[in-house]
């Protein structure tokens, strides 16, 4: 549903026909109490607006003002962005930590690196088997049958985003240190995991 803001006008209007009836209550537009009414009307507006914006500055892909507040809920920042991370890059932490349900498969970790906002790629690792590996295959040992890679790109860019971004982001960040950090805290404790740039 669709808010239609009141004017600051509309509020001191509204003030004036509420006012008692008699001769000091004048509801003409000039004067000290006029003045008053026109005030109050700004600061009603204002309110109206902020009750309004709530709904959007709380919601976790949308926060502005309470995003802190969701981070300190979720134990944000954490190493992974530390205290520099844009807006954006924040969000999106909080929304990954919000949405998290857990998992240990592939798809788990593709979707998990989709919501912080990269693109990646998961394949298992194998130690050579006579019969099932083939000629050229990594010889490798018993610790590559616990060892998993996330291909990714070199540098994943976030871009500043109207809408998304706020004054002081920087035009744009690169890197996959918020990836890196993110997947090896959530990794089963038992694999190995290589990251592979490309």
């Amino acid at each position: 549903m669709a808010h239609t803001p009141n004017s600051a006008a509309d509020y001191a209007h509204v003030l004036r026909t509420l006012l008692p009836r008699g001769r000091v209550w004048t509801r003409e537009d000039d004067g000290t109490q006029a003045g008053v009414l026109d005030a109050l009307g700004v600061t009603a507006q204002t309110t109206d607006n902020a009750a309004v914006n709530l709904i959007v500055a709380a919601f976790p892909a949308t926060a502005t003002d309470l995003l802190p507040e969701w981070e300190a809920s979720l134990g944000l920042p954490d190493p992974c962005v530390g205290e520099a991370g844009s807006t954006q890059q924040r969000r999106q932490q909080v929304v990954a930590r919000l949405t998290n349900s857990g998992g240990a498969s592939a798809q788990y970790f593709i979707d998990l690196a989709a919501s912080l906002g990269y693109t990646i790629t998961v394949e298992n690792c194998a130690p050579f088997r006579c019969g099932q590996s083939t000629c050229g295959d990594p010889l490798g040992n018993q610790d590559w049958s616990h060892t998993w890679v996330i291909n990714a790109p070199v540098n994943t860019v976030t871009y500043f985003q109207t809408g998304l971004s706020t004054a002081g982001d920087p035009l744009a960040s690169w890197g996959n240190d918020v990836l890196e950090c993110e997947m090896n805290a959530l990794k089963p404790a038992h694999t190995i995991l290589q990251f592979h740039y490309s």
